[in-house]
């Protein structure tokens, strides 16, 4: 009996060892499968690329067994949006702000990316959000904007015996002085060229005025920034406001609209009048091209679509060149588990640095990457990106970088906009527009804090 006894113990005790070796063996291929591997919740930005990001989560889903979930904010609604999602058990993994300022409102949700390879891949660190010793952000896009031009119309001008420059063609355009000439002469003989205007509509329509409040109001901050050595400001000077009003009344004095009309323009009219062969210029960046290229009836030549820096009267401006940056950010959600964060990485570092990847940010996104992983036979071939990348690589030139990531808030830009209205209407002089700025500046910058 107690040989039996025995016997059965021993039995008993193996059994328990084979057992607790298999859920050991069964744990580990758990975590071999993927069964252990995190998961990717990417709340997108644009409703107009969301199929695009849809199909990259299937196909990484597909290639890496890994569950990836995109998500797009309504227009308008991103911090809103994001708010809301953040607060979930399930909450983003990836997500974006758009400069310095989004930053200080998510900086207790950034992971530090400083240690990642898609860090290391970029090819200007400068323009990464950083505190301390931290990154916290990076860029995923690099846009430009300047002036865009049709050279049909402007070598037609150039072509005129009764012109009123001596320079043959706009490349030669290298100073606002310069311009204002050609533009007011151009003006001045529309219907010879058969144009309505030299320049597209200034769009003032609320909403629709950020071209000016933000993309033209960039180029006094920058020089005023660049004087002082700083990135950033809680009071403004507004030191260089005359030269923003040069090209603010040259667009709407040469323009194919009244200045008493413009409030009611939007992005969208002035695009169409360039595409329509209307009017020789646009102000406008390579996210452009595609608005061009879709306008029913356009008469725009692809190989005739060229940029020109936008010239304010600045000393050594024949040195500038196009403003070119981008508000776009990845962040990584801090608060996400560690195999979420990785999985976010390890996707976003995917995206960026695989053949599918690549092919869909330039082919199907249209970005230009600012990643080193991308060959020259891999970047965009649309004429306006293909114009950013030749001044990106003009050492000659000096890049005017994108500062109106430090503007307050949107309601400043709002107050801006709406005062370049009254100003174009005849209804606020230049100084208290200036003033106003000023004040608002300070108050939201205070506000903020």
């Amino acid at each position: 009996m107690k040989k039996k006894l025995i016997s059965m113990l021993m039995i008993l005790v193996v059994a328990a060892i084979y057992l607790t070796g298999c859920g050991d063996s069964d744990s580990k291929k758990a975590s071999n499968d993927g069964t252990k591997k995190g998961k990717v919740y990417y709340l997108s930005f644009k409703p107009e690329s969301d199929q695009i990001w849809q199909n990259i989560a299937k196909e990484y889903q597909k290639e890496k067994g890994i569950e990836v979930k995109v998500v797009t904010a309504a227009n308008g609604t991103y911090e809103q949006t994001l708010k809301s999602e953040i607060a979930k058990s399930d909450a983003p993994t990836l997500f974006q702000i758009n400069g310095p300022v989004g930053y200080q409102n998510w900086k207790d949700h950034c992971l530090d990316l400083k240690d990642t390879d898609l860090y290391s891949w970029l090819i200007d660190k400068n323009m990464a959000v950083k505190d301390g010793d931290g990154v916290y952000g990076i860029p995923y896009v690099v846009e430009g904007y300047g002036i865009i031009y049709n050279e049909e119309i402007m070598d037609k001008y150039f072509a005129l015996s009764d012109k009123a420059v001596d320079i043959n063609s706009t490349s030669e355009i290298k100073s606002f002085d310069m311009l204002k000439k050609v533009a007011e002469d151009m003006t001045a003989k529309k219907d010879k060229l058969g144009i309505e205007g030299v320049f597209a509509s200034t769009s003032l329509l609320p909403g629709d005025d950020w071209r000016w409040q933000t993309h033209l109001a960039n180029l006094p901050i920058y020089y005023e920034y660049k004087d002082k050595g700083i990135n950033d400001t809680d009071k403004l000077e507004f030191k260089y406001a005359e030269n923003f009003k040069n090209i603010f009344d040259l667009y709407i004095n040469n323009s194919c609209t009244k200045p008493q009309m413009l409030g009611s323009k939007s992005v969208v009219d002035s695009m169409a009048e360039f595409a329509l062969g209307k009017v020789a210029m646009v102000q406008n960046g390579n996210w452009g091209w595609s608005q061009i290229a879709e306008t029913k009836g356009n008469v725009v030549k692809e190989d005739k679509v060229k940029f020109l820096p936008i010239y304010t009267g600045m000393p050594e401006e024949e040195k500038q060149g196009l403003c070119i940056g981008t508000e776009n950010f990845f962040c990584i959600n801090s608060k996400a588990s560690k195999e979420d964060q990785q999985a976010s990485i390890d996707f976003i570092q995917w995206l960026y640095n695989s053949d599918y990847g690549k092919k869909t940010v330039t082919n199907d996104l249209k970005f230009i990457s600012p990643f080193s992983t991308f060959k020259d036979d891999e970047k965009p071939t649309d004429p306006l990106a293909k114009e950013v990348i030749k001044y990106m690589s003009d050492t000659s030139l000096n890049t005017v970088s994108w500062n109106f990531t430090s503007f307050p808030s949107q309601t400043f830009k709002d107050n801006f906009g709406a005062g370049l209205l009254q100003y174009a209407n005849g209804k606020e002089s230049w100084d208290d527009l200036k003033a106003a700025v000023i004040k608002d500046w300070e108050a939201e910058k205070t506000a903020t804090k």
